[in-house]
């Protein structure tokens, strides 16, 4: 298990477990960011990341990656 900021783009993972405080957790599930779901990597500059969960294309911060465990 590793944080999505460790994971290479263009490889499709699944989503292990979501972690930080509730608010966070909540905020990321309401994105799509679920247990079993999967995520892929587009691109990543400077830490941040442009992924694909649930069709859809999210732009997301280094911290919150962090705290995405695949």
């Amino acid at each position: 298990m590793m944080p999505l900021s460790m994971v290479n783009p263009g490889e499709p993972n699944i989503i292990k477990k979501v972690g930080g405080r509730e608010e966070t957790r909540r905020f990321l599930e309401n994105l799509g960011f679920v247990a079993g779901g999967s995520v892929t990597v587009i691109s990543e500059i400077n830490g941040n990341m442009i992924v694909n969960v649930k069709d859809s294309r999210i732009a997301i911060g280094k911290d919150m990656a962090n705290k995405i465990m695949v």
